[in-house]
């Protein structure tokens, strides 16, 4: 243990040595993940609520055949302006967000108390660009058919009510705190790469630096095992690991904090308990991507060599996101066992504020452990080769 003790200690004192190390992991990666994600929340509510509040500017081709129409649509901040010549390919070329078209025989058909057509002119492959706008329009235009409808029915004597046979109403039982943007959504995915990946430069630096700077073969020449020297720099990269994601939490949530709330129904404070929680959910990645990295380390033939498995690493924590983004599931008791998604899961379960039962914890941290073990016990079988020790 003494030994395990020794070399934790000396490579963390060599990490803080490095100050470029210490920088990136300290202040570089903990300052631009939480602006990074504030900035996009920021932006994005900002530019939902210019879409929403801003004068709508709508061309309209035949705005001849509906007056009407466009002077109800006036009177809720829409300014009607002329159409191009080609409505099609101006909203293919992004000039106009969504055009209205107006059917020559709007008028008949309005007077014989026939559906009257309108087409609505948008591009689908946009939404974050349009999608607010063409809602906001359907809205309109759905409001003025139920009110146009409404009057014909009382016209003829007949209670509106009668055309609606049912009365829908909506109970949303998401709290404050379970309703978080895109941005926030982010946050899962960045967690497990800076927990898997984050030690890299500490990992490789501890083993393939140490050969090519011939400083690793003194240490195994000690009378310390190869198992507990594998240990103290496993454990000394994922303490730095550890402290890096901490930091990055911390300004999570101080940054978050400056994020308006006005205009969201939702809250974007983080508590600190949560934070605590997102940490033990990530141990045991951290644990993991400590043992992969040395274990890839020893493996290499040098620190170049090492480094050109980061973008394989990278892919690693992807995978779960990716996933979930294009088949999203109920959370099962067996993913929680699973490797980036179950902690994944967990990530999202945590920034809901939903409980987490005991089992559950038991069943991530233990699944968790088992696979470092295993992959501890294949590092060490690496560290016991002859060639470990030879550069180059």
């Amino acid at each position: 243990m003494n030994a395990v003790w020794t070399v934790f200690r000396k490579e963390l004192l060599d990490a803080f040595r490095d100050r470029r190390m210490v920088l990136v992991a300290l202040v570089v990666m903990p300052l631009a993940v939480p602006l990074l994600l504030a900035g996009l929340s920021t932006l994005g509510m900002r530019k939902q609520a210019e879409q929403l509040e801003r004068t709508l500017e709508l061309p309209v081709v035949g705005r001849e055949h509906a007056p009407n129409l466009l002077a109800w649509l006036a009177t809720h901040d829409v300014r009607v302006i002329d159409a191009p010549a080609d409505p099609e390919a101006a909203v293919r070329g992004q000039r106009h967000e969504a055009i209205l078209r107006i059917s020559p025989s709007y008028a008949e058909d309005w007077r014989a108390g026939r559906p009257a057509s309108l087409e609505l002119v948008y591009d689908s492959s946009r939404p974050l660009q349009s999608g607010a706008t063409v809602a906001r329009l359907r809205g309109l235009l759905d409001a003025y058919d139920r009110e146009v409808g409404a009057l014909r029915l009382v016209a003829r004597g007949i209670h509106p009510s009668v055309a609606q046979p049912l009365r829908l109403g909506s109970r949303d039982v998401a709290t404050p705190e379970s309703r978080f943007d895109l941005a926030q959504q982010m946050l899962p995915y960045l967690l497990l790469l800076l927990a898997f990946v984050g030690g890299m430069q500490l990992a490789v630096d501890a083993t393939a630096g140490e050969r090519e700077r011939q400083s690793l073969e003194p240490l195994l020449a000690t009378p310390a095992s190869r198992e507990a020297i594998i240990s103290g720099k496993i454990l000394a990269t994922a303490a730095f690991t550890l402290l890096s994601l901490l930091a990055t939490l911390v300004m999570y949530r101080v940054a978050f904090t400056f994020v308006p709330e006005n205009r969201v129904d939702a809250s974007l404070a983080v508590p600190a308990d949560a934070l605590v929680k997102l940490l033990l959910v990530v141990l045991p990645v951290v644990l993991l991507g400590a043992t992969v990295l040395t274990a890839l380390a020893a493996f290499a033939r040098s620190h170049r060599e090492a480094q050109g498995y980061l973008p394989l690493l990278i892919f690693l924590p992807m995978l779960p996101t990716l996933y979930l983004m294009v088949a999203p599931v109920k959370t099962r008791a067996w993913m929680l066992a699973v490797p980036f998604l179950g902690q994944n899961q967990l990530i999202l379960r945590v920034l809901r504020g939903e409980r987490i039962a005991p089992f559950e914890w038991a069943l991530s941290l233990g699944a968790g452990a088992l696979l470092v073990v295993a992959v501890w016990w294949l590092a060490a079988r690496l560290y016991h080769r002859e060639q470990l020790a030879a550069s180059g």
